[in-house]
């Protein structure tokens, strides 16, 4: 059920039907201009990853910053020094500037929020 009402600048839906329309992604620069979801602030992602799921390419480059959160199973991510394991919902990372990949050990539900929103990603 998703539902835009225009004179309030309000959306709400469900992050499991949304997410897929773009790559997990729900908030940001690459909304609709005029959309609540539309913010060249911040970047909010529901990401659903099965086991053995894993990032296609180290990401190189990064200005921005990210937090990553686990709602369930169990994620790693590779930062340039080092790996972090989200081991149980609730734990997170947050790192800025650096590159990075990751890995779902098991099948991981996470939130990524992610600033700024910048086209080009």
């Amino acid at each position: 059920m998703a539902e835009v009402t225009d004179s309030r600048r309000i959306y709400s839906g469900y992050a499991d039907a949304d997410a897929p329309a773009h790559r997990g992604w729900l908030l940001g620069h690459f909304m609709p201009p005029g959309d609540p979801r539309h913010s060249s602030d911040v970047e909010i992602k529901w990401g659903v990853h099965p086991r053995g799921d894993k990032r296609a390419h180290w990401v190189t480059g990064e200005t921005r910053t990210a937090a990553i959160f686990l709602v369930s199973g169990r994620f790693r991510v590779e930062l340039p020094d080092h790996s972090v394991v989200l081991d149980r919902p609730g734990a997170y990372v947050v790192f800025g500037g650096v590159g990075h990949s990751w890995e779902a050990e098991d099948d991981s539900i996470t939130i990524c929020v992610r600033w700024p929103s910048v086209p080009g990603y």
